[in-house]
């Protein structure tokens, strides 16, 4: 029998930024049993592990920075924790409360078949007003649906609907908890993008199913630039082609064409009042997001028609095509 019901694993590298934040909530969640706290460093020189040792409560574990992987430095942690449940955050993702993981725990408790969970994004409170409307939006339309979803919950629908499916393997590792009983036969994958992903689409496939729960919250937002944004749109459609077989914005008219049409929206664009004063200048930046966002995605879908350095310095994670 394990001995704690829940561990949290939180891979670090150059984190004193947020860290702190997020250990403060961390350390403070209110439980009725007992969890353990493992952080895994992958080389940080800004002081993270001098913090970390410093923290009596938390099991901190090294490794090289060439030995980092999404999914395997994932699997160290789950490998390590004696505990029932694995929460998982990263080390910008600050809970919202103390009832985090509790509620976290809660929803998986629901039923045995549950592998997963994954809770609610929210944006940090210095984030632009686009970037909170886009995270309200995006949890907001969990809630459209049921908060447990499996395969079978429509079989037909899974086969036939793209859109579907991508619902039902929607999963975060910035903010989740996984069964570590399934783990043992469903590891994270060692993949170079959406290890979390591609590990829900496996439990989906053999039966499992998965929960959303919505009031285990964590802060966690980025506001990308243009450049930054473009790199990582690149990312993410090279590798959904690659993963899933889906092709982001491939067509390069077509992309033209939603490029100035989402940019065009971007200037006019309302936005709820309680997400913030939208200024001229958060407009700009928006319609640069918005159109990096879908270059990212037509270059990511076409990557093998441009040269190898061109492509390479695209991506934001040179080793993909360092292999």
């Amino acid at each position: 029998m394990a001995k704690h019901r829940c561990a949290v694993v939180i891979p670090t590298k150059n984190a004193m930024a947020y860290l702190p934040m997020v250990m403060d909530k961390v350390l403070f969640q209110q439980t009725p049993w007992s969890y353990e706290i493992i952080t895994i460093d992958s080389g940080s020189s800004d002081g993270t592990r001098d913090y970390l040792r410093s923290l009596q409560a938390v099991r901190l574990l090294e490794i090289a920075p060439k030995d980092f992987g999404h999914g395997k430095t994932r699997n160290l942690g789950i490998e390590a924790a004696d505990a029932e449940f694995i929460a998982f955050l990263t080390h910008d993702a600050q809970p919202t409360d103390e009832h985090w993981l509790a509620n976290l725990v809660a929803a998986a408790e629901q039923d045995s078949r549950i592998a997963g969970v994954f809770g609610r994004h929210i944006a940090y409170p210095t984030a632009s007003p686009f970037t909170k409307n886009d995270l309200h939006q995006h949890f907001e339309g969990f809630l459209r649906h049921p908060l447990i979803v499996y395969r079978n919950l429509d079989a037909a629908r899974y086969e036939a609907d793209l859109g579907w499916r991508q619902l039902l393997h929607f999963y975060s590792d910035n903010n989740s908890l996984i069964r570590k009983s399934v783990w043992t036969k469903f590891p994270y994958p060692d993949v170079e993008f959406a290890e979390d992903q591609i590990w829900a689409r496996s439990i989906i496939e053999a039966g499992y199913w998965k929960a959303y729960a919505p009031h285990a919250a964590v802060y966690h937002s980025h506001d990308y630039n243009f450049l930054e944004q473009l790199k990582r749109a690149f990312d993410e459609s090279r590798n959904f082609e690659k993963y899933f077989g889906y092709r982001l914005s491939p067509n390069p008219l077509r992309s033209l064409k939603t490029m100035g049409k989402l940019g065009f929206q971007a200037l006019r664009q309302k936005i709820d009042t309680r997400f913030g004063v939208v200024t001229p200048t958060d407009r700009l930046k928006r319609a640069a997001q918005r159109i990096a966002l879908v270059s990212g995605h037509c270059l990511g879908a076409n990557h093998e028609k441009l040269p190898r350095f061109v492509a390479s310095r695209l991506s934001l994670d040179h080793r993909l095509f360092n292999a």
